[in-house]
């Protein structure tokens, strides 16, 4: 087995250009199991950790561009106001040392339908973009385009994650998770949401009961039709049980899980449901607070 350490982000481009089939590692929460478990044997180990940049961020006032290895501990600390779903779900990975290894980049390689990440970066809006880059060049891919198979994405051979570009929140977002215990638990399923009041849109993002994660698309569709019909954007008066209701089932719609180890798929269909009603509840009693105290 190669061992690959660039110290320069060139220098790991030219690496995955020459040996396309090299596995990046950086945190290697996720590699080093499979490896040990001979889940995964690559033929090349490539070596992110000495390139800095790809543990920085930057906040332009409307996007955070997130470096590809910046850890989970450092987006709790320092993002959660910025990014507060992806915080949120940062809270729920592994343990303290896996957060202080484990980054968004990681998640994204990997692609797994139980990553953390997924469902938040995917309620953060249709304007998340993945950073990658080559040899070739720079292309940003859209979140929604990302995701291709269970555990497979839409990288080239030759190309390496650099950052994720997700739009700082306008409002309140939500993430929940349901796992077999309390803590350092893959997810059974995981839901995230997001208000859009700027454009006027909703965001969810569904974790662990799919082949990929996916949005529940008819029920944003169905909640921003709500709100824009009543004026809700406007008032922040309550939904009422019905709305609430209704879009938890859609979300329950949108899903299409498995039976597994972990859960059954009508366990995972009614946790969704239960969690997409809890975290609509939690974001509009927030909004309807930011209202009345504009007012």
């Amino acid at each position: 087995m190669e061992f690959l350490r660039p110290a320069t982000w060139d220098e790991a481009l030219a690496a995955k250009a020459e040996y396309p089939t090299a596995l990046p590692i950086s945190g290697g929460t996720d590699v080093m199991v499979e490896m040990n478990f001979d889940v995964h044997r690559p033929s090349a180990i490539l070596d992110l950790n000495r390139i800095t940049e790809l543990t920085e961020w930057s906040n332009d006032g409307s996007v955070v561009r997130l470096g590809a290895s910046v850890p989970y501990t450092r987006i709790i600390d320092e993002l959660s106001g910025p990014l507060p779903g992806l915080a949120l779900a940062a809270h729920t990975v592994g343990s303290p040392q896996i957060r202080n290894r484990g980054g968004v980049g990681g998640n994204l390689g990997g692609a797994s339908p139980a990553g953390d990440a997924h469902p938040a970066l995917l309620a953060a809006g249709r304007d998340v973009f993945v950073e990658a880059g080559s040899v070739r060049g720079t292309r940003m891919i859209p979140i929604d385009e990302f995701y291709v198979g269970v555990k497979r994405n839409s990288l080239e051979p030759d190309e390496l994650i650099r950052a994720v570009h997700i739009p700082v929140a306008d409002g309140p977002q939500q993430f929940s998770k349901i796992g077999t215990r309390n803590a350092m638990v893959i997810a059974v399923c995981a839901f995230g949401f997001a208000l859009h009041p700027r454009n006027g849109t909703v965001g969810t993002g569904i974790g662990s009961a799919a082949p990929t994660p996916r949005r529940a698309v008819a029920a944003e569709e169905y909640l921003q039709g709500v709100l824009a019909e009543r004026g809700l954007w406007e008032s922040g008066e309550l939904l009422g049980t019905e709305v609430i209701q209704r879009f938890g089932e859609l979300v329950k719609d949108a899903a299409s899980p498995i039976d597994d180890v972990r859960g059954t798929a009508d366990y995972r269909r009614h946790s969704l449901a239960v969690m997409a009603r809890r975290t609509l509840t939690w974001c509009w009693n927030d909004y309807s607070k930011q209202i009345r105290s504009a007012a």
